[in-house]
């Protein structure tokens, strides 16, 4: 059998009698850190921006009222955040971020959407990983992208197929 020219391997000809290997996509399913943080920051201003303004001018009376209780007014921000994304993602997987880019969260050992408990377990200890900013900072250092809270729940963030855009 004669040998192939580079040139030849490269635009994907073949000699006679030769198999074409199967092309499968060498991408990974996982969802890239860049895709993550743009759902991330559309979360950030769907999200949290909202509950944030209700609790400063509603619930805590002004900015003077939320700076002479931060730590009551983080808890009355980030309690009904947990329970906005996890009613999100339990129901379809996607929150409105993930939902834009395409993202989607699935448990690793079904590759389903994960279970409630899981989903609440993963909310709550992403919210205690962003208090050590390692938590969220192991996403730019792992070849699968995940986070503290995707380890510690056993979650991935996957690319989905679907193309709504």
């Amino acid at each position: 059998m004669a040998k192939q020219r580079f040139r030849d391997v490269k635009q994907g000809k073949t000699l006679q009698g030769t198999k074409k290997k199967e092309t499968h996509s060498q991408h990974s399913p996982y969802a890239s850190v860049g895709l993550k943080v743009k759902a991330f920051l559309t979360d950030a201003f769907m999200l949290v921006m909202p509950i944030m303004y209700i609790v400063f001018y509603l619930v805590m009376d002004g900015r003077e009222g939320f700076a002479a209780h931060k730590l009551l007014g983080w808890t009355y921000i980030l309690i009904p955040l947990v329970i906005v994304q996890t009613l999100f993602m339990y129901y379809t997987g996607q929150t409105p971020g993930y939902r834009a880019y395409n993202i989607t969260l699935i448990d690793e050992h079904t590759q389903k959407k994960p279970s409630l408990f899981v989903i609440v377990f993963r909310n709550l200890s992403a919210i205690l990983s962003l208090f050590t900013i390692l938590g969220w900072a192991l996403m730019f250092f792992r070849k699968d992208n995940k986070t503290l809270h995707d380890l510690l729940s056993a979650t991935a963030v996957v690319k989905t197929d679907d193309k709504r855009n």
